[in-house]
């Protein structure tokens, strides 16, 4: 079973929004005391994986400043699912997005979705 499902992105003009998802798989579990992150990455052609936002298993949050005021970065954990809303999009946010898992406490594991293609149309 895939540890982590990624859905949402699609083509959208600028100034459009969409909302990603992530949905943690029933193989992974996480204890009481686990401390985990789960964030956003990006990557466009010929650059770098950056991070854009991600999110403590204590509720944590932090953003690239590209992301800053436009996006926002949400849990639900009831539905084990982060979401990634993206807002007032520019054509420099294309890319493949990617979700991804990091625990640290209490074993380490590092986990990545598929990957989701987002365009932004000017």
């Amino acid at each position: 079973q895939v540890p982590l499902v990624e859905s949402g992105g699609g083509l959208v003009q600028a100034g459009g929004s969409l909302r990603l998802a992530c949905t943690v798989s029933g193989s992974v579990s996480f204890s009481d005391n686990a401390w985990y992150r789960q964030g956003w990455y990006r990557q466009a052609p010929g650059k770098r994986r950056e991070l854009v936002a991600a999110i403590t298993s204590g509720g944590t949050t932090n953003y690239a400043d590209s992301a800053k005021g436009r996006f926002t970065i949400s849990r639900d954990n009831a539905e084990n699912t982060v979401y990634l809303q993206m807002t007032n999009l520019k054509p420099e946010d294309t890319a493949v997005y990617f979700c991804n898992l990091h625990q640290v406490h209490p074993t380490s594991l590092d986990y990545w979705g598929q990957g989701t293609q987002v365009n932004v149309s000017s």
